[in-house]
């Protein structure tokens, strides 16, 4: 059993050390692994393709925390919720969406039991003093049921796009890294012999063989030719398409920042022509 977290606050404050000392005062012998503190603050979306991109390489018991809440202290619901890749716990925002996709829910519970929760409770910072303690008392095997009503609606993020026909594949940026490599919603796509699309990622693409040495990568006006397997098979300085390692089409700029020399941000299109 293990206890991990996801959070936009940096390791500036205190704000995770503190999350991490209620978890240790209620079950002192868990485990707590960092995932990322570093998501762009309120950014749903980022945290959203982290947890799904990270989550499956985690024992299925773990017990994970995101907190990426611009809502908080608000109307949205805090929730648990338990799935094949483990219990999420974390504000009913949109943020495990893309990891029901992979791995749906079987139960999702509003937490609402104060017995669960810190004696006073912020409007500023349930990382604290509701999603810590309900983590920490899931850890020592209280049943997700005693933490309150089950949840029918969650807050779920529209799916991002996917579409292929005939002469294009068109998807979306989902997520920047910290290289400035971009990575797109179009894949997953595996090199074997060629590029083979297999079940998507997102959206209903069928599976498809890809002439990478032929198609056309577009994105922000630019055409980045065709589909590379590796950064170093361009100059540095020289932006390039390839396959990522969650089999996801990437943009990049070899030895350079993808994102600021493209001027891509989430959310915009890419498409590869395949004539």
């Amino acid at each position: 059993m293990l206890i991990t977290l996801t959070t936009d606050f940096g390791t500036r404050d205190g704000y995770v050390g503190t999350m991490k000392g209620v978890i240790a005062g209620i079950a002192p012998d868990v485990p707590c692994i960092d995932i990322t503190h570093e998501i762009p603050p309120q950014n749903i979306r980022s945290a959203a393709y982290i947890l799904w991109t990270a989550l499956p390489y985690f024992p299925p018991q773990s017990i994970h925390i995101a907190v990426v809440d611009p809502g908080v202290g608000t109307a949205r619901r805090p929730i648990a919720a338990r799935t094949p890749w483990g219990i999420l716990v974390g504000p009913d925002n949109g943020v495990f969406s893309y990891v029901w996709e992979a791995a749906p829910p079987d139960r999702i519970v509003e937490l609402v039991n104060p017995a669960y929760r810190n004696v006073a409770v912020s409007n500023t910072f349930h990382g604290r003093d509701i999603f810590s303690p309900t983590a920490a008392y899931l850890a020592r095997g209280v049943p997700l049921a005693d933490f309150g009503p089950e949840v029918r609606d969650p807050v779920r993020l529209p799916a991002p796009t996917l579409a292929v026909d005939d002469t294009t594949i068109n998807g979306e940026v989902i997520y920047i890294d910290h290289f400035g490599n971009v990575i797109t919603s179009i894949g997953r796509l595996v090199w074997d012999g060629g590029l083979l699309m297999l079940d998507p990622a997102f959206g209903d693409a069928p599976r498809g063989i890809i002439n990478a040495g032929r198609v056309h990568v577009l994105a922000a006006g630019q055409d980045l030719g065709p589909i590379h397997r590796t950064y170093g098979e361009v100059e540095p300085g020289e932006p390039l398409a390839l396959i990522g390692s969650e089999g996801l089409l990437e943009l990049a700029v070899n030895r350079g920042h993808g994102a600021q020399t493209l001027g891509l941000q989430i959310g915009d299109h890419v498409e590869i022509a395949l004539h």
